[in-house]
């Protein structure tokens, strides 16, 4: 997926400023320019992963063009940026992992104690420790 960035131009002493304008309020910045790019493709990922955590819906990519009409963006520069597709993709994924066999019986255990899967519940606990460190 390709998503337009506004880049407000830095100097010397200023900072790059990006806007996401696909994405209210997801912003980024740099030192230089291309720093400023490369951050830009984080705080994407961050708000996708946010919203999507919040059960909320990812727009679809604006078209550039469109985007720079806007009149908030006068005399900035624009970039497009690639964002992995796999950020969006909820399409359960079969893995292979391995633990110790008392641990195993301990999740199925909770997990169906609780009305839960084995699968959702390690999902869900993986999400917690993510979201919530």
């Amino acid at each position: 997926m390709r998503y337009s960035i506004a880049i407000e131009p830095g100097d010397e002493t200023t900072a790059f400023g990006v806007v996401v304008p696909d994405f209210p309020g997801c912003f980024s910045g740099g030192d230089t320019l291309d720093e400023a790019i490369e951050n830009s493709k984080e705080a994407i990922s961050l708000w996708i992963e946010t919203v999507l955590d919040d059960n909320g819906t990812v727009p679809a990519p604006g078209k550039l063009i469109d985007h720079t009409k806007n009149p908030e963006f006068s005399g900035w520069t624009w970039a497009v940026v690639e964002i992995d597709g796999a950020l969006l993709d909820d399409k359960s994924e079969r893995v292979n992992i391995s633990m110790p066999k008392r641990i195993l019986a301990r999740i199925d255990r909770y997990a169906s104690a609780h009305g839960e899967t084995r699968s959702g519940f390690l999902v869900n606990a993986a999400l917690e420790r993510i979201v919530h460190g």
